[in-house]
């Protein structure tokens, strides 16, 4: 199953994740199809970049974003 999940990049206690899509049994931080788009939680507001057609295109295709990922979804529209 095709998941949209984070993948965890930067510093220790300094997180910023990119958002992708990946096969659901590859680790976190490993092999991905595509990245969508970026979440920095250091900043404030936290920013959230995400191509919305990218979105789109791979949920209808049937991929499922994690809990995480469709609440920072609805937050970016």
């Amino acid at each position: 199953m095709v998941k949209i999940r984070l993948q965890r990049e930067g510093k220790k206690k300094a997180p910023f994740y990119h958002i992708v899509v990946a096969d659901s049994r590859s680790p976190r931080d490993g092999k991905i199809i595509e990245q969508i788009g970026t979440y920095d939680p250091m900043t404030e507001p936290s920013s959230i970049k995400l191509d919305k057609e990218k979105v789109e295109k791979w949920i209808k295709n049937g991929a499922k974003p994690t809990d995480t990922v469709k609440a920072l979804i609805e937050k970016a529209k």
